[in-house]
């Protein structure tokens, strides 16, 4: 099935309704959420989702799972998706929130097949037995580290906020306590029970989100780095080692020659 809301397939006998879609450049969709749980798929573009919880970057060939009745918004990017609506029951992953998750080049070829099957295939036989086969394979994914958690509310969230519109590395505690007009020490504990990390954890990790998303473009590293605030593009690369575990241009060079690819 292509570019059909999910809201009038619903209903359909099946566990699992696979559906793509071709988005405009910039589209953004606003917050909403589904009965069923989403496995959101790009097979090419780069999506931005927000929930409460926080925002997460999905790159090129890889993929956001969404637990059903999760409010959530999605800015795309040149995206065009393979999703797949999941009655609660069949999900194979965790409820308890969204994770961008690997997608084996296996996963990725029955994500593109199963966009194609009828919408009521027949469960006995290859068409049910391909769906079998893509909730087994989705369920060895293995999360990726690029969720940016957010406080629930208030100053601290604001703050979040305006450093993911501007983000800028030199940032400190000290500067953010002083905002908040409380104690570094306050600060620290606080903001570690509201985000699960320490600042510095959190300041590198949504650093290296947001990089993500301006390397697929194909922005080049030195502007990214400068931009945010670090010296020379080999400091933000010893960053993005530390948090991703490879360098940014190790990561474009998989990226362009094996697409799918777990990093």
């Amino acid at each position: 099935m292509r570019n059909i809301s999910i809201d009038s397939l619903d209903r359909t006998p099946r566990p699992v309704v696979a559906i793509g879609t071709d988005y405009a450049d910039g589209q953004c969709l606003p917050r909403h959420s589904h009965r069923r749980a989403q496995l959101l798929y790009g097979a090419t573009g780069v999506m931005q989702v927000g929930t409460a919880q926080g925002n997460w970057v999905v790159p090129p060939q890889r993929a956001v799972w969404i637990p059903p009745g999760v409010e959530h918004e999605v800015l795309m990017l040149g995206v065009s998706t393979r999703s797949l609506y999941i009655e609660p029951a069949a999900a194979p992953l965790d409820s308890d929130g969204c994770q961008v998750i690997s997608v084996s080049p296996l996963l990725r070829q029955l994500l593109l097949e199963a966009v194609e099957l009828p919408l009521q295939y027949p469960q006995h036989g290859r068409d049910g037995l391909l769906i079998d086969l893509l909730l087994h394979e989705l369920q060895r994914s293995r999360p990726l580290p690029l969720h940016i958690p957010l406080p629930a509310a208030g100053a601290l969230l604001g703050l979040c906020q305006a450093f993911l519109a501007r983000p800028d590395i030199h940032q400190s505690p000290e500067h953010w306590a002083g905002q908040l007009h409380i104690s570094l020490r306050t600060f620290n504990r606080s903001f570690r029970q509201q985000t699960g990390m320490s600042f510095i954890q959190w300041r590198q990790r949504a650093c290296v989100v947001l990089a993500l998303a301006r390397l697929a473009a194909a922005e080049p590293v030195t502007r990214i780095a400068l931009d945010f605030g670090y010296e020379s593009p080999g400091a933000f690369s010893t960053m993005f080692r530390r948090v991703l575990g490879q360098s940014p241009s190790t990561y474009l060079n998989q990226e362009a020659a094996f697409p799918g690819k777990t990093l």
